[in-house]
């Protein structure tokens, strides 16, 4: 089993900064997609932004040139650093992370998600 701990979040002024880690444990697994979802009340859960294991990012339209995404693939850590926050960015942000991992019958795809964290950007 994979799991992702979040961390960061909170309550942050317009045009100030937030950054979001989280952190995938486990045993025998490995990490294909790992990145930042979120979700704002009301809406669908959108792409904030993703990284593979070679360092190729996506980022969604609306975080291009704030967001910056990170990841260690040594420690099996992504973060994403928030810039220029908006009201708009307010939402739950969910770490997301899919790959391979050993099943009780061979080797098997996961997708796991995290238990999301609050991003508040006041006006």
């Amino acid at each position: 089993q994979v799991q992702l701990v979040e961390s960061g979040g909170g309550l942050v002024q317009a045009g100030g900064s937030l950054k979001l880690s989280c952190a995938a444990s486990g045993s025998g697994f490995s990490i294909n997609y790992m990145g930042w979802y979120r979700q704002a009340p009301g809406k669908q859960r959108e792409l904030a932004a993703r990284s593979t294991a070679d360092g190729n990012t996506d980022y969604g339209d609306s975080v291009k040139g704030r967001f910056t995404i990170s990841r260690d693939n040594t420690k099996n850590t992504v973060s994403l650093q928030m810039d220029s926050l908006k009201t708009e960015d307010t939402a739950v942000y969910y770490c997301h992370a899919d790959g391979l991992m050993k099943g009780p019958r061979g080797i098997i795809s996961y997708d796991q998600w995290g238990q999301g964290t609050q991003v508040t950007v006041s006006s």
